[in-house]
């Protein structure tokens, strides 16, 4: 199937967890909502064939948040499933700033997407995620507080 990149905007009220299973409630209810496959995010995480050999292609492939900022590892088996934050520097470097905006995050990510080349991708803020079945989340600021989080990921091989 390849590799398939997402990203989503969420809110946020100082607890990655707590969002990125709001995030996975809704996004459960988009593509399955129906019961006609899953009737809970429960019986397709227990469906182990299709989540280990498929999987979703979206933020549901994602189990848990870990607090480093440092890269994962292809040989870091615990590092797949995994969002974390993006590392402040990398942060500053996208956005000039070290408090984002929603507004901000929407035109990098709408640059991102419409990256013509490779290299550009690469360089993009979505380009910073070089491993699949890994996330990144970036904390956005409203009137300077933390009111959501950007996220962007990859699935697939």
């Amino acid at each position: 199937m390849g590799a398939s990149g997402w990203d989503y905007i969420t809110g946020y009220d100082g607890d990655a967890e707590a969002a990125l299973r709001t995030l996975q409630a809704r996004v459960f209810q988009e593509q399955y909502g129906d019961g006609a496959r899953y009737r809970s995010l429960q019986d397709l995480y227990a469906d182990e064939e299709f989540m280990g050999e498929e999987g979703t292609h979206t933020i549901l492939d994602i189990d848990r948040v870990v607090a480093t900022d440092a890269p994962p590892t292809q040989s870091g088996i615990a590092d797949y499933g995994t969002l974390r934050p993006l590392a402040l520097s990398r942060v500053v470097h996208h956005f000039g700033a070290d408090r984002p905006t929603v507004e901000q995050y929407e035109e990098l990510a709408a640059a991102a997407h419409e990256a013509a080349s490779h290299e550009e991708h690469e360089r993009s803020l979505f380009g910073e995620c070089q491993m699949r079945w890994t996330g990144y989340y970036i904390v956005l600021y409203s009137d300077d507080r933390p009111t959501h989080l950007g996220i962007f990921g990859f699935s697939g091989d």
